[in-house]
C-alpha cells in the first residue's frame, strides 16, 4: 500500500523589500527543531505562549529603523514607523507590516479574555492587540521581544 504524502501548506505572505505578496510554505516543526534554533525565552514566548516580563525585553525602547520579523521564520511583521511608546513595557505598533503576515485568536488565558497575535506562516506567539492604540488605526499590537528580530534598514 502507497503512503500517501500531505500536500504543502501555502500561506500568502507579504514581503516589505519587494512590496509585493509571495506564496509561500507554511513553516512546521517539531519542538524538538524548534528548541534547537531558539534560546529558551524564545521558546517560552513564541512557542509555548510565554511573556517576557515588562521594561525587560530588548525592544521596548528600541528607536531604530527597520523591520522586525519573527524571531522563527523570518516573516516581516511590524515596520519600525508604526512602533510607539505606549509605557506599557512591551514593543508596540499601530499595525502589522501587512494583514496576510499575521493571524489573530480568541485568547481565554488567565482568566480573560484578549486577542492573541500570531505569525500566519510558523503561528509563533508574538503577543496580543488590544483596541486603545493611537490612530489612524486605534490598536496596540502589544508584542514579546523574545519573539522578534529587528532587521535594521532606514525607511523611506
Amino acid at each position: 500500500m502507497k503512503k500517501e504524502t500531505p500536500e504543502k501548506d501555502f500561506v500568502p505572505i507579504y514581503f516589505a523589500s519587494l512590496k509585493e505578496i509571495k506564496l509561500v510554505e507554511r513553516v512546521v516543526k517539531t519542538d524538538e527543531e524548534w528548541k534547537a534554533l531558539l534560546t529558551p525565552k524564545q521558546f517560552d514566548v513564541a512557542r509555548k505562549k510565554g511573556t517576557e516580563r515588562a521594561f525587560t525585553g530588548k525592544y521596548h525602547d528600541c528607536h531604530e529603523d527597520g523591520i522586525y520579523q519573527c524571531v522563527c521564520c523570518g516573516t516581516d511583521l511590524f515596520n519600525s514607523q508604526t512602533k510607539f511608546d505606549s509605557g506599557t513595557g512591551w514593543p508596540s505598533f499601530w499595525a502589522p507590516v501587512a494583514g496576510e503576515n499575521i493571524t489573530t485568536k480568541t485568547d481565554r488565558s488567565l482568566l480573560m479574555v484578549r486577542t492573541e497575535v500570531l505569525c500566519a506562516r510558523c503561528h509563533a506567539h508574538l503577543g496580543h492587540v488590544f483596541d486603545d492604540g493611537p490612530a489612524p488605526t486605534g490598536l496596540r499590537y502589544c508584542m514579546n521581544s523574545a519573539s522578534l528580530n529587528l532587521v535594521k534598514q532606514t525607511i523611506k
